[in-house]
């Protein structure tokens, strides 16, 4: 496969300026490219051959020229491209920064982005449940950076108290590890198993199952 070099990001790039009423020159000072429309100020593109972080950082200090700042970069090809496409593009809104890609098979320049005032969408669901785990979790028992699948949540927490008191008293009715232990929702995570610490033994009875007292030690 052909590698792709900048240089020919440049000619598709001109003439969609072009066509939309710019004067387009290249390399212009430290820029790429640079149009001008009118009286406007002037439109800057930087051109790469793929997304990084050295093209995050030239668009940023274009942007003490223009807030009419874009990266053009080449259409991405396959889902898992598109995927990593489309979380470049939201990562330009955040800087303020426009996207471009150019189809080579066509030769079309398409425009997913324009250089904004980014202002992210808050949202209430996420951050409550964020405080929600926070005021659960009892203690401090990760370290930051953590590998996903070893991190202990309040949720997990609950289930090894429910799981102490069934190694402790053996076989127990759910309202009564309820009881004990101040877990609302005891007989729920023991029914539901999220863990496979549990062994139903009778109706609302539980006790703890071989997984359950190896993930005590006991």
């Amino acid at each position: 496969m052909k590698k792709i070099k900048e240089t020919e990001l440049y000619a598709p790039v001109k003439a969609y300026l072009v066509a939309l009423g710019y004067e387009v020159k290249g390399e212009v000072g430290a820029a790429d490219v640079v149009a001008r429309r009118g009286a406007e100020a002037p439109l800057i593109v930087e051109l790469k051959t793929g997304f990084s972080l050295q093209l995050m950082h030239q668009a940023v200090a274009r942007q003490r020229i223009s807030d009419s700042v874009y990266v053009a970069v080449p259409r991405w090809k396959g889902r898992a491209s598109w995927k990593a496409f489309k979380a470049n593009v939201g990562l330009c809104k955040r800087l303020g920064v426009g996207v471009l890609s150019v189809d080579f098979e066509t030769g079309a320049v398409q425009a997913h982005s324009d250089p904004a005032a980014f202002q992210p969408r808050k949202s209430k669901p996420k951050a409550a449940a964020l405080m929600r785990e926070f005021e659960a979790r009892e203690g401090d028992p990760n370290e930051g950076g953590m590998a996903r699948m070893t991190i202990v949540t309040a949720y997990r927490q609950d289930a090894e108290k429910c799981a102490r008191h069934l190694a402790e008293n053996g076989p127990s009715r759910g309202r009564d590890v309820k009881d004990a232990t101040g877990i609302a929702r005891a007989t729920a995570m023991m029914r539901s198993n999220h863990y496979g610490w549990f062994e139903k033994q009778g109706k609302g009875v539980y006790a703890l199952s071989t997984a359950g007292r190896k993930a005590l030690n006991c």
